[in-house]
C-alpha cells in the first residue's frame, strides 16, 4: 500500500474516527438562522457528497432539502431558504457561481472551504464563512467537513446530538474491521475489493442514495474504474432486463437493516433472480443505528474498498489527472 498509494490516502482513512471527533468538537462558531424551512446544499464531487448525505438524513424532517451540483440556484429559494455552499478546495467554479448568485437574493448563506477564492469572496461580501482544513484531498476530507458542518449548523438542523455521538462511536468500531490495521480475511472492505472486478452496478434503496453515489464516485476517482448505480425499486421496472445480455458487470446489493417491507421483498426476489440465472452478486447490510450512523459506516466501508481495489490494480488512488485536465481547460 505504501508503494502504490504514494500520498498515503489510506493513512487518512485510518484516522477517520479521530478526525470526526475533532471536527465535531471544534471551536468553529455555530450559526443561528431563524425560520428556515428549506436548505440548499451546493457542492461538486466530494463536496457534493456532503449535500447528498444531509439530504438523506433530513429526508424525514420538516426541512425541505435540495442538492445543487451545478451553476444555478433553484427558483424556489427565498428568505426562508438557507444556502450552504461547500468547496473543500475553495476554488470550485460551479459553487463559486452559486455563491455569487446569492448576492442578489434575500436568502441567508453560509460557505465552507479550506480557503481559496471562496474565502476571499465571502470576506469581501460579508458572507458567513467557516474555514475547515483540507486533509489530503476533498474526498478524504469528507468526514472532517461533515462533522464540522454538523457542529456549525447544529442550531438549525434537527439532528440529535446523541445520534451524532453514536455515529462517531460506530465509526470507531468499524475502523477496527476495515482499516489497514486489519489486512485479514475478515476485513469486509478488502473482501469487497477483491470482488470488484469488471464494472460494478450498485443497487440501493432510496434512503441510501448518498452512500451509493459516494461509492460510485470513489471507485471512479480512486480505482479509476467505471461504475454505476441503480435504485433497486426502479431497476425492477427497467434495469433488470439488461441482465438478459452478456456483460462484465458485477452486482452490489446495498441493503438497510430497516428497509421498507416491500423493499425487503424486492431484495429477496432480485437475489432469487440472480441465483437462478447464475449471476454473481455481493450483498452488504447496513449496521443497526440511526440513519447518520448507517450512512457514515457504509461510506467508510465503501471508500476503503475503493482504495484497496486501486492498490490491487496497481493504481495510485490519489492521482486525478483527468479532473486536473478539465480544470486546466476551464481556467484558460
Amino acid at each position: 500500500m505504501d508503494k502504490i498509494d504514494t500520498q498515503g490516502m489510506y493513512k487518512v482513512y485510518d484516522r477517520w474516527p479521530q478526525l470526526a471527533q475533532e471536527a465535531y468538537e471544534s471551536n468553529l462558531e455555530p450559526v443561528h438562522f431563524d425560520g428556515i424551512n428549506h436548505i440548499v446544499f451546493a457542492g461538486m464531487g466530494g463536496s457534493g457528497a456532503i449535500g447528498d448525505l444531509f439530504a438523506s438524513i433530513l429526508s424525514k424532517t420538516d426541512i425541505h432539502v435540495n442538492v445543487v451540483k451545478g451553476y444555478l440556484l433553484p427558483k424556489t429559494v427565498d428568505s426562508k431558504t438557507l444556502v450552504v455552499c461547500t468547496s473543500v478546495s475553495g476554488n470550485t467554479d460551479e459553487i463559486l457561481s452559486v455563491l455569487k448568485s446569492t448576492i442578489n437574493s434575500d436568502c441567508p448563506v453560509i460557505a465552507f472551504s479550506s480557503g481559496g477564492k471562496m474565502e476571499s469572496f465571502c470576506n469581501e461580501n460579508h458572507i458567513k464563512y467557516r474555514k475547515i482544513p483540507m486533509i489530503h484531498s476533498p474526498r478524504a476530507s469528507f468526514v472532517s467537513f461533515v462533522y464540522s458542518i454538523l457542529h456549525i449548523l447544529g442550531p438549525i438542523i434537527p439532528i440529535k446530538k446523541n445520534d451524532v455521538i453514536e455515529s462517531i462511536e460506530k465509526l470507531g468500531e468499524i475502523t477496527k474491521q476495515v482499516s489497514s490495521l486489519n489486512l485479514s480475511d475478515n476485513n469486509s472492505s478488502l473482501s469487497l475489493a477483491q470482488f470488484l472486478q469488471g464494472t460494478p452496478c450498485i443497487y440501493y434503496p432510496y434512503g441510501f442514495y448518498a452512500a451509493a453515489i459516494r461509492f460510485k464516485n470513489s471507485l471512479q476517482e480512486n480505482a479509476k474504474m467505471h461504475a454505476f448505480t441503480e435504485d433497486v425499486i426502479e431497476a425492477c421496472h427497467n434495469g433488470i432486463v439488461a441482465w438478459e445480455g452478456q456483460s462484465d458487470v458485477k452486482s452490489i446489493l446495498v441493503r438497510g437493516t430497516e428497509d421498507y417491507i416491500k423493499t425487503q421483498q424486492r431484495w429477496e426476489i432480485l437475489k432469487q433472480y440472480f441465483e437462478e440465472n447464475k449471476i454473481n452478486y455481493w450483498e452488504i447490510k447496513s449496521i443497526e443505528g440511526n440513519i447518520l450512523s448507517k450512512l457514515i459506516n457504509l461510506i467508510y466501508l465503501f471508500d476503503y474498498a475503493s482504495i484497496y481495489r486501486a492498490v490491487m490494480s496497481n493504481v495510485d488512488p490519489s492521482t486525478i489527472k483527468s479532473i486536473d485536465y478539465i480544470k486546466e481547460k476551464l481556467e484558460l
